[in-house]
């Protein structure tokens, strides 16, 4: 099969991956074949390419916002049959047996292991995906908007967790906050405030780009604005999805007493110092949000469905996936890119 692989890691300017031929997997037990119908290009998946995230699997093949084909059961698989549609996310498998497992944080699970970056992705005509991780998809969205739901999704609606003061880990459920703030409005932004907005936050966007800005007023948020620039009115949380640290005292001071950031980016560049009367006092929080669990995915893309959420893609061929890596860095487009078949 054609796939992509990370060769040297390195920015990718410097062309870390090339488009090869490997042999098609085989479905472990317990797992699927998948055939690839969409790929979501991911920020993670630069940051794999780039060295940010350290090389778990030589030569990986990225991707981990699949939407594809069941072609094949590995013995013992259950729960999906040959050519229903699933989707295949981040998280690949924990224990389920560890403390943090065991009281409802899989993602903080020591021996976690992550698609496109511990085994191969969907930068390719097929991968593979335990049944058990594997997601059921609504059937009023199609394949292509479905991908970018399965990372940039799920993560946007943790970060949204946990931005709450009750985040719902233990069944409790949440409240969005009243005055929301995103920072960075690229594929998991504008869905996350779809949820955000329906749920009944105002939300105020901070971002890079006229045309991210325009994107999130066509969704409904209340204003958008520059990064740097300081939104109209206190925030009560917010969410940074840039992985620009600097913008992490910034955040901070927009935060009104009590306030919470939630950080969703797996890398962060260096975070300056904090003024601790500016930025930290008066019980402002910041926290970081750490992959997903397998329920919040459920929850997610049951809200989505009921709420109508919609991603805003960018078809790329597979073959042209190192070019909208490019782009994604450049920010040469608003909402998500996503790979289909050549």
């Amino acid at each position: 099969m054609r796939a992509w692989a990370v060769t040297r890691p390195g920015p990718i300017e410097d062309r870390p991956l090339e488009f090869v031929e490997k042999p098609t997997p085989e479905p472990a037990e317990g797992e699927l074949l998948v055939r690839v119908l969409a790929c979501g290009v991911c920020r993670t998946d630069l940051h794999v390419c780039e060295g940010d995230l350290p090389v778990h699997r030589d030569h990986v093949t990225p991707g981990h916002e699949v939407v594809g084909e069941v072609a094949a059961l590995g013995a013992g698989a259950e729960g999906f049959a040959v050519g229903d549609r699933v989707g295949v996310a981040w998280l690949r498998s924990t224990d389920g047996t560890c403390a943090y497992c065991r009281r409802g944080a899989e993602n903080l699970c020591p021996a976690s292991s992550y698609t496109g970056w511990d085994v191969d992705g969907g930068y390719a005509e097929f991968t593979t995906v335990p049944a058990a991780f594997a997601y059921r998809l609504p059937d009023d969205i199609d394949t292509v908007t479905a991908a970018p739901l399965l990372c940039a999704g799920i993560i946007g609606y943790r970060a949204l967790k946990r931005a709450c003061h009750t985040d719902g880990t233990s069944g409790s459920g949440f409240t969005v906050p009243e005055r929301l703030g995103l920072y960075g409005f690229g594929g998991s932004a504008h869905l996350c405030a779809q949820i955000a907005i329906a749920l009944g936050s105002r939300v105020h966007v901070l971002t890079r780009g006229e045309q991210a800005r325009e994107l999130a007023l066509s969704l409904g948020a209340a204003s958008a604005g520059g990064a740097y620039d300081s939104p109209p009115e206190p925030l009560d949380a917010a969410i940074s999805f840039a992985p620009v640290g600097e913008l992490v005292p910034v955040a901070m001071r927009a935060l009104d007493r009590g306030g919470i950031l939630s950080i969703a980016g797996i890398h962060v560049t260096d975070i300056g110092p904090l003024d601790y009367e500016r930025e930290l006092f008066y019980e402002k929080e910041i926290r970081s949000v750490t992959a997903n669990t397998r329920d919040d995915g459920r929850e997610f893309l049951e809200l989505a469905a009921r709420h109508g959420v919609r991603s805003t893609t960018h078809p790329y061929p597979l073959s042209s996936a190192a070019q909208a890596l490019a782009d994604l860095k450049a920010g040469r487009f608003d909402g998500a890119a996503v790979l289909v078949p050549d």
